[in-house]
């Protein structure tokens, strides 16, 4: 299914959920600097959830995630969105192997935009695992318990208490 918020118009405001982690690196000043360039190229950040500790999900590594969901207000398409969330996480030095989840510095997924459900080549929105990853679910719970899956109709405190994820995961710091 093909969406047309690809183009959504320069006019509109938008509200896009952004789950930001990474592993490698000074962790927390690697969210404080995302969440800084968010502010500057995305749009004004409106809430961000404590940061949450957590093992990393799908893969081994040494090293736990770092996690925040921000509520963000922009201007900007999906597609813009997620251009200049590249764009971040290369500034702050994220590398792609192509060999599937492995640490990295900084990752920026949209998980929701407004409501729309966005299925393109680049881009798919709700973000497709976020049901199963309680480090996206419990810091968008924080900030946004009642928001409403798009696509199954289930809120993020609903979303939270289903999740089949057992990884460990804290709440290491409050806003």
């Amino acid at each position: 299914m093909e969406s047309t918020s690809a183009t959504t118009a320069q006019n509109k405001e938008n509200i896009v959920f952004l789950g930001i982690g990474g592993n490698l690196g000074d962790r927390i000043a690697n969210l404080q600097s995302a969440v800084k360039l968010i502010g500057e190229r995305i749009g004004k950040v409106e809430k961000i959830s404590s940061v949450y500790l957590s093992e990393p999900w799908g893969f081994k590594h040494a090293k736990y995630f770092t996690n925040i969901v921000a509520k963000v207000r922009t201007y900007l398409s999906a597609e813009e969105t997620l251009s200049t969330a590249l764009q971040i996480e290369a500034e702050l030095k994220r590398t792609r192997s192509g060999h599937g989840y492995e640490g990295r510095t900084m990752d920026i997924d949209i998980l929701f935009f407004n409501d729309e459900i966005i299925d393109t080549e680049k881009l798919i929105v709700p973000h497709p695992l976020i049901c199963q990853r309680l480090f996206v679910l419990l810091p968008m719970q924080e900030i946004e318990p009642d928001f409403v899956h798009p696509l199954n109709g289930k809120t993020m405190q609903t979303l939270v208490k289903n999740c089949p994820d057992n990884g460990k995961i804290r709440k290491i710091s409050s806003k």
